[in-house]
């Protein structure tokens, strides 16, 4: 059924639940800027149900929770409400409840992931009444982020590659290679996306592209075959070092890591460190040089790549998920 033809005469039932798991991502990987993008095992869960009333009642736990808003301003409820408007649905009154478990403004696509939980909620929802396929879930979630490297994995789990088009966001998700082993050190500070995007110039030198480029293509190879091309795959020169005065502990400490011969980049926009260990033991080693050489608190997180990407289920069963 289309949106257009499911009309807002076509509620969803009442007592409806559904439960939502979405990854944790880092994005670019260093010189994939705006285009590539990893699913960690680090994980956002979110319980939906529809009241037989109008209204909301948000409930957030975890990391950050005491930040999230609990009332229409919440991005979860505002990925929700945009996918109910494309479906051509009236939204319910509907009870949340946030487990999180992705730190907030530290470049893990936490936005990303509350827009995702919409976005799959309202899929799970809307169930029998309008269908939110593949691409559309990915064209919605990219309308509110705004770029889809970090909605990409976020959905599909894994590697993405994701790009523009006149016909809105595409990706291809590849596997990768068992050996890839990532860590993720967060600092105490926060970043923000919107500040470290600014510190981007409009223009880069010519060689500049051309050194991304290359780099970029090693990266697929790098992450899909050889992992030991990692440390040299992972160069860039598009945007960290514009970034690198905003958070100089950050890139001290890659610097350092890159020194020691392992592949360590910015996670995202920052301010966190991701490290792609080419087996479990580089990233043991990293954990233990920021640990020795960090002046402020950092925690260093061993993940795994998440491959199955964001799932809903119905509440009643998603034990089993």
């Amino acid at each position: 059924m289309t949106p257009a033809a499911a009309g807002s005469g076509s509620a969803v039932p009442v007592g409806r639940a559904v439960h939502v798991k979405v990854p944790a991502t880092t994005a670019n990987l260093g010189p994939g800027f705006d285009t590539l993008g990893l699913a960690l095992s680090l994980y956002n869960e979110l319980d939906v149900e529809v009241l037989p009333t109008h209204g909301l009642e948000i409930a957030v736990e975890g990391i950050g929770a005491e930040d999230v808003p609990t009332d229409t301003s919440n991005l979860v409820v505002r990925s929700l409400a945009h996918a109910f408007a494309w479906a051509g649905v009236e939204l319910p009154g509907l009870r949340l409840t946030a487990r999180d478990a992705i730190p907030h403004g530290r470049g893990m696509g936490s936005s990303g992931a509350a827009i995702v939980a919409g976005i799959m909620a309202a899929k799970g929802l809307l169930d029998g009444i309008v269908e939110i396929d593949a691409s559309r879930a990915l064209a919605l979630a990219t309308e509110l982020e705004g770029h889809p490297d970090n909605v990409a994995p976020a959905l599909f789990g894994s590697l993405t590659i994701a790009w523009m088009t006149p016909d809105g966001p595409q990706h291809k998700r590849l596997m990768v290679h068992r050996g890839v082993s990532p860590l993720v050190a967060v600092p105490a500070g926060t970043m923000s996306t919107a500040l470290a995007r600014s510190l981007q110039p409009q223009s880069v030198p010519h060689e500049d592209a051309i050194f991304n480029v290359s780099r970029s293509a090693l990266l697929i190879a790098a992450l899909i075959q050889s992992p030991e091309l990692l440390l040299a795959a992972t160069e860039d020169k598009l945007h960290q070092s514009y970034r690198a005065g905003a958070m100089p502990e950050t890139d001290r400490l890659i610097r350092l890591l890159r020194e020691h011969g392992l592949a360590a980049v910015v996670s995202g926009a920052g301010p966190s460190i991701l490290v792609l260990g080419s087996d479990p033991a580089q990233r043991l080693r990293a954990a233990d040089l920021i640990e020795e050489h960090a002046e402020t608190p950092w925690e260093s997180l061993l993940l795994a790549v998440d491959f199955r990407g964001a799932t809903v289920v119905p509440h009643s069963t998603h034990a089993a998920a």
